[in-house]
């Protein structure tokens, strides 16, 4: 199993996202993920899906133990109380005991985040979440919330992908020994998948789009990333990344389509970007 070292946490290097992922639907591609091999499972509070995940990680042939769990606290509740409350229904509704990874969904642009971060950090205090992190917090946030939190935080979850260079978000979780964890990392609904360098580049190694585009995330150092599908077919694709690498010069020819600055998650409650 591949995993990205950060901050004492151990991280596996692809995750099973389950964002609009639903009820049985849901529960079955949890097991079948975990059965296909991944060990690392991605959910939050707002997804309204938490049911369901535990009932897949218990339905999975392996034990809770083996799975990463992370879940995340969703910005209208990150005032203390709200915090803590909201981080306890997520582990009712799990149906587990702690989570390895509770993030900070997205930041508040009206609750101080000093109060967030103690909220957060009680809870690994509590024995309620393994690992803290956090989630679209730009460098700015980042070097705030790494300042005010007693206990180390792991990571960093942002949308990432070759269409949306991230170098400073990075520099800074590297700064602070956190890993960083990319959603959205297939650019949905776009045309990357369609684009050169990644036809090229799947045509040479025999490989999907979506595969080299994977290869290209966790070839990173300390880069994480959560593809979602619905395709039990893609769920073995998206994993068998492993057994391949991308050359140097290749590596730098996704990177250079960064320069589109496609942000696919932008609401009016983001934070401003870097």
């Amino acid at each position: 199993m591949h995993r990205v070292s950060a901050n004492g946490a151990q991280i596996p290097a692809i995750g099973f996202g389950t964002w609009t992922l639903k009820g049985d639907e849901c529960a079955r591609l949890v097991a079948h993920a975990i059965d296909t091999g991944y060990r690392h499972v991605d959910t939050a509070d707002l997804y309204d899906n938490e049911e369901a995940v535990g009932e897949g990680i218990r339905a999975s042939g392996s034990g809770r133990d083996d799975v990463f769990l992370t879940t995340k606290v969703w910005h209208t509740n990150l005032a203390a109380g709200d915090f803590q409350r909201s981080a306890e229904n997520s582990l009712k509704k799990l149906g587990v005991d702690n989570v390895d990874l509770l993030l900070v969904h997205w930041p508040s642009r009206t609750v101080p985040l000093a109060e967030t971060v103690g909220a957060l950090n009680e809870m690994k205090d509590r024995g309620l979440a393994r690992h803290i992190g956090v989630s679209n917090f730009p460098v700015r946030l980042v070097d705030e919330a790494a300042g005010l939190s007693k206990h180390p935080l792991v990571c960093n979850q942002v949308e990432y992908h070759p269409m949306l260079n991230q170098d400073a978000v990075i520099a800074a979780c590297r700064r602070h020994g956190m890993a960083v964890v990319s959603y959205c990392p297939l650019c949905r609904d776009t045309d990357l998948l369609a684009s050169e360098p990644i036809t090229g580049l799947a045509s040479k190694y025999g490989r999907t789009a979506a595969q080299i585009v994977l290869r290209w995330h966790v070839q990173q150092n300390g880069v994480i990333c959560i593809p979602r599908t619905k395709t039990p077919a893609r769920v073995a694709e998206n994993f068998a990344v492993f057994d391949f690498e991308l050359g140097d010069a290749e590596m730098t020819s996704i990177s250079t389509l960064g320069a589109r600055a496609l942000r696919i998650c932008d609401y009016e409650f983001s934070p401003e970007w870097d």
